[in-house]
Formats: structure tokens, C-alpha cells, sequence
């Protein structure tokens, strides 16, 4: 009975603290995540650390060169940069060429490619349009010269 009967003691407020620690500490795979991600971190910061570094230093050493030989260089750069854009260009308007006679001949051949039911769609309404301004054009053109006869009787 003596054993049944003991008192407890109310926690006190650090007891609570380190309870609710130790609900919420994480598992081991979490663990491991958390350790992988600072080791990584730590890493490309490292990295990126010597990349400035390297590339502040570079510059240093570098820019009496590069403002002597600027002349050179900016009408290089220039034509470089306008010779690569026109490949550039003229690469992308090939590829969409070439895509565009292939869905084209894929129409033809009566194959269907994709947008197809929408061409199909934007030349039924504009067959329709066309039918209806005809005739309105008819009904509208009898009017007119209805119209040119009441005005002028003997013309």
C-alpha cells in the first residue's frame, strides 16, 4: 500500500523544459539530414568564399592590363557579341522553321498534330463569316439598287 501511495512532486519549471526537449528531439535520419546539410553548407560557403577572394585578387592584378587593352578588347567583345547573337539567331529561327514544316506536312498528310482541331476551328468560322457577309452583301446590295431605282426612275 506504501507503494501505491507516493507522493509527486510538482516538476519544476527546468524538469518541464527538458521533457518537452525531449519530445522534440529529432531521430536519427533527421540527424543525419541536419548533419549532411551544415556539412554541405559549410562547403560551398567555403567555396564561394575563395571564389570572391580569388576573383578580387584577379582583378587587382589584372586591371592595368585590362584598361591598357581596352581599346582592343571592346570592339572584340563587340563583334563577338554580335556574330554569336546572329548564330544564335539564325539557329533559332532554322529550328522553328524546321517545326513548322513538319507540323505543316503532318496537317497535310491528314495526320493531326497537335492545334490541329483548333485550325480546323478558326477556318470553319472564318468560312462562316465569309458565307454571311456574302449574303448580307447580296441582301444589302438588292437593297441598294432598289434604292438607286426609286431615287433616279430612268436611270
Amino acid at each position: 500500500m506504501a507503494d501505491r501511495l507516493t507522493f509527486q512532486t510538482p516538476l519544476s519549471p527546468h524538469h518541464a523544459f527538458l521533457r518537452r526537449l525531449q519530445d522534440h528531439t529529432p531521430n536519427s535520419t533527421q540527424l543525419a539530414g541536419l548533419l549532411t546539410l551544415l556539412i554541405t553548407g559549410s562547403i560551398l560557403l567555403l567555396l564561394t568564399g575563395l571564389t570572391v577572394t580569388g576573383t578580387i585578387i584577379a582583378m587587382i592584378f589584372f586591371s592595368p592590363l585590362i584598361i591598357i587593352s581596352s581599346p582592343i578588347w571592346v570592339p572584340i567583345g563587340t563583334l563577338f557579341l554580335l556574330i554569336t547573337a546572329a548564330f544564335l539567331s539564325m539557329c533559332g529561327f532554322g529550328i522553328v522553321l524546321v517545326a513548322a514544316v513538319s507540323w505543316m506536312y503532318r496537317y497535310f498528310r491528314g495526320m493531326h498534330p497537335p492545334g490541329s482541331d483548333r485550325v480546323d476551328y478558326a477556318r470553319s468560322r472564318i468560312y462562316d463569316t465569309a458565307t454571311h457577309v456574302k449574303d448580307y452583301a447580296r441582301e444589302y446590295g438588292g437593297y441598294l439598287q432598289s434604292k438607286v431605282k426609286d431615287a433616279a426612275p430612268g436611270a
